[in-house]
């Protein structure tokens, strides 16, 4: 059970808020709990700027379902397009700085919002179907993650 209460600390500056978690011990709720209050009211881009080899494209960030790397290019799966970019995926991961993207393998990350099933696969691993049938394998290290994003 999750309970708040509010304390008054005249110290603080108006604008300043200090969010202390207090549990018993640091386990799964807490762990879910703490990214969610870092990102709180975190001003999240809803269109990011791609580049291409031949141009900047605008993206809205809800059409982006997935970003993979594949012999060193980065494919950006949108609802409309395929886009190819140079960008490291970590560095696009961090631009978009939003929780419904969540990391399924070294070299990928989805959309929760894009997601449509999950399906065991070989070894640990998982198969992801995505909006546009897009299919991407989520690796055994990242499943945990996955469904800790999903709530299970």
């Amino acid at each position: 059970m999750v309970h708040s209460q509010f304390e008054r600390d005249e110290q603080l500056a108006p604008s300043q808020i200090e969010v202390l978690v207090k549990a018993s011990q640091l386990g799964e709720p807490v762990q879910a709990l703490m990214p969610y209050i870092d990102q709180f009211q975190t001003a999240h881009p809803t269109i990011i700027p791609l580049k291409t080899s031949e141009r900047l494209m605008m993206v809205k960030t809800a059409d982006i379902i997935m970003a993979d790397v594949q012999q060193g290019q980065l494919l950006v799966y949108t609802t409309a397009h395929l886009i190819q970019s140079k960008e490291p995926l970590s560095h696009l991961r961090q631009r978009l700085a939003n929780l419904d993207f969540v990391q399924v393998s070294k070299h990928a990350f989805l959309n929760l919002n894009h997601l449509l099933s999950l399906s065991d696969s070989f070894s640990g691993n998982m198969t992801a179907v995505l909006t546009n049938q897009i299919k991407t394998e989520v690796s055994r290290k990242y499943v945990k993650t996955l469904m800790k994003s999903l709530g299970i």
